[in-house]
């Protein structure tokens, strides 16, 4: 099963979709997503510590048990290297003008394409719309 970050702070947070998010993740026997998810990750926490949704102290002790559950393996974080970053480069150039990619969610479904997954699992529109170039099933909960 592939999640991208989106998912993956759903299962952190408390969001409208996070108890199926949850509930998804229990049921998994591998997660995977890009590595990418790594630096995304902090950057939700920084982005809810910068709007008051979050507290430092809430900030720092989700920021440190997402990297326990990196290091125990719960999330299998896929590299990103430059063979990988030069074939979403090419999807990018040879996309459909109507098709609305950006950098993050091009990299996890080259990701999760390289790796043989069929489905993304996301709750971003946009990505969930690309999911069909890269050859995957956009799935939401």
């Amino acid at each position: 099963m592939y999640l991208d970050t989106s998912y993956i702070a759903k299962f952190y947070f408390n969001e409208p979709e996070s108890p199926q998010v949850r509930e998804l993740v229990r049921g998994a026997d591998t997660i995977h997503s890009s590595l990418w998810a790594l630096a995304e990750f902090h950057a939700v926490v920084h982005r809810r510590l910068r709007e008051g949704s979050s507290s430092p102290r809430d900030a720092r002790d989700l920021a440190s048990r997402f990297s326990e559950h990196v290091e125990e393996g719960l999330w299998n974080l896929i590299p990103v290297n430059e063979a990988l970053l030069r074939r979403t480069s090419a999807l990018m150039v040879s996309a459909p003008l109507d098709l609305f990619l950006r950098t993050a969610d091009a990299v996890h479904l080259a990701t999760a394409r390289e790796i043989g997954e069929r489905d993304v699992w996301t709750g971003d529109r946009h990505m969930l719309a690309a999911a069909s170039y890269f050859g995957l099933t956009g799935r939401c909960v």
